[in-house]
């Protein structure tokens, strides 16, 4: 009797192959979830580092134009600004500073992706390829859709930090109780045409900020990432860093390197910003608009400054907006990658 091939004696066939099941990847964020966590991360970082804006903004003031005054030291004037008005002097701004941050960072993490891919795809270009001059230009452009929604409050902001009933900077002369009450004080005063105020400064300094931020920060996690140990002919403590792209200490090291480069750029432009939000304005007989009494444009002031301060007198405010830029751009910035990962995986598992 012939025995059964699926008898006990048979060859087992062939083992059958077994499924493998490859955890998709989570989907990236919407462009309306990166605007929400850019906003954030801005947030939180304004709310530490707001007393410094209020002594740049200070000393960006005083001396203006060659008045009395002078250069002041950001300590002086931290500490002038703290006995006279506590707290809430220097913390003076704060309530616009988050919805500017809220407009300018959320516009500038938000859209600077979608741009950067643009502009690779106009260029024939693949859309992961980090393209140097794509993503200048799209950090630069994210920025000005910022700059230019946030205006209003910054202008409101920069005259809020600037006003003192104790201390005198030079142009200080905008006496307001909150953003409401800046808001329509200048449209009272000046029409709606008055929120736009200095939007050309606007521009440039955030132009020249968000072109150097993201391409900075950008630039610099990738060197780490990717550095090996053969790359450098000598001891580099950035090995320590190297090959770890997801570490806190690579999102820090970026961002530091980021805020320091953000701060080189930008800080001629963001002088030449609160003088000319914090100046005088008239009635032009021409036009019947309100026009500054000091300084036409960004461009303007920035000569008429060098003319009758020095150039240096550009960098008034320096230390301060370092004190400022470095921590916010690192608190930015690592906290929108800690936000959007915590949000990933709450919401993608």
């Amino acid at each position: 009797m012939a025995s059964s091939s699926t008898g006990a004696g048979a060859a087992p066939g062939p083992a059958s192959p077994t499924a493998t099941f490859t955890k998709p990847a989570p989907a990236p964020l919407s462009l309306a979830e990166s605007f929400v966590m850019g906003a954030l991360a801005a947030c939180t970082a304004v709310t530490v580092t707001n007393p410094f804006e209020v002594v740049k903004t200070r000393m960006q003031l005083y001396g203006e134009l060659g008045t009395k005054g002078g250069y002041q030291s950001p300590f002086k004037v931290f500490g002038e600004t703290v006995k006279h008005e506590g707290v809430r002097g220097i913390q003076r701004g704060l309530g616009p500073a988050y919805v500017y941050q809220i407009l300018l960072n959320g516009s500038r993490l938000g859209f600077y992706e979608p741009f950067r891919v643009g502009f690779n795809r106009l260029a024939g270009k693949s859309k992961t390829e980090v393209w140097a001059i794509g993503s200048l230009a799209a950090g630069a452009s994210s920025g000005v859709v910022g700059a230019v929604l946030g205006n209003p409050f910054f202008l409101v902001k920069a005259r809020l930090q600037a006003y003192s009933p104790h201390l005198d900077p030079a142009s200080a002369r905008h006496k307001y109780t909150s953003t409401f009450n800046g808001l329509s004080t200048i449209v009272k005063a000046e029409g709606a045409r008055g929120l736009t105020r200095g939007w050309t400064a606007a521009v440039l300094r955030t132009a020249m900020g968000s072109t150097a931020q993201l391409p900075a920060y950008n630039l610099a996690k990738s060197y780490l990432s990717n550095l090996k140990p053969e790359d450098t002919f000598t001891y580099n403590p950035a090995l320590y860093l190297a090959g770890k792209p997801n570490s806190f200490w690579t999102y820090l090291a970026s961002s530091i390197f980021s805020g320091l480069c953000v701060c080189a750029v930008m800080q001629p432009a963001d002088t030449a910003l609160t003088r000319m939000y914090n100046q005088p304005v008239r009635i032009d007989e021409k036009t019947g608009r309100t026009v500054g009494t000091l300084y036409k444009g960004p461009l303007h002031c920035l000569y008429l400054t060098a003319k009758a301060e020095g150039p240096l007198a550009w960098y008034k405010g320096t230390t301060a907006h370092l004190a400022r830029i470095a921590p916010h751009t690192v608190l930015t910035l690592v906290m929108n990658e800690a936000y959007s990962r915590w949000y990933l995986q709450a919401t993608r598992g």
